[in-house]
């Protein structure tokens, strides 16, 4: 009985001596890649780098890599943390946040009295805050 097996693909390029890669100097070294590493990322590659490693080129200052970024949060992610309970309310009906590290950003809006405890605010953030009925408190670092 005959055995079925399955073909590969590379079958077809057997007895072939360069198997479909054009002359044999085209398939030498990484020429035919556009160069080595990342070379011809300015050029040819610049499409792969812009998509892969948007962050390839230019470099931060020393002092910016020393200096910690300050950590942010916007009012509609407070808002958020109210909705899905993981804020507490106080005795005076206001529910409270305590984001020492973080500065509170007025993106977003709070529909609950919220008293935040911050690093920092912006000055809209503040005003929302407190048109929501909430308090705004700058904590020391």
């Amino acid at each position: 009985m005959a055995r079925r097996i399955r073909k590969r693909s590379r079958h077809k390029y057997h007895g072939t001596r360069r198997w479909g890669g054009g002359n044999i100097k085209h398939r030498r070294g990484k020429g035919s890649k556009g160069g080595k590493g990342f070379g011809g990322s300015h050029k040819q590659k610049w499409t792969w780098i812009l998509r892969y490693h948007p962050d390839h080129f230019g470099r931060e200052s020393m002092a910016s890599l020393k200096k910690e970024r300050q950590k942010v949060i916007n009012l509609w992610e407070i808002n958020r943390l109210v909705l899905d309970g993981k804020l507490k309310k106080g005795g005076d009906g206001k529910y409270l946040a305590e984001l020492p590290d973080f500065k509170v950003l007025g993106t977003g809006k709070v529909e609950f009295p919220v008293f935040v405890q911050a690093g920092s605010f912006s000055k809209i953030a503040v005003d929302k805050i407190k048109g929501a009925g909430g308090d705004a408190k700058t904590v020391g670092q």
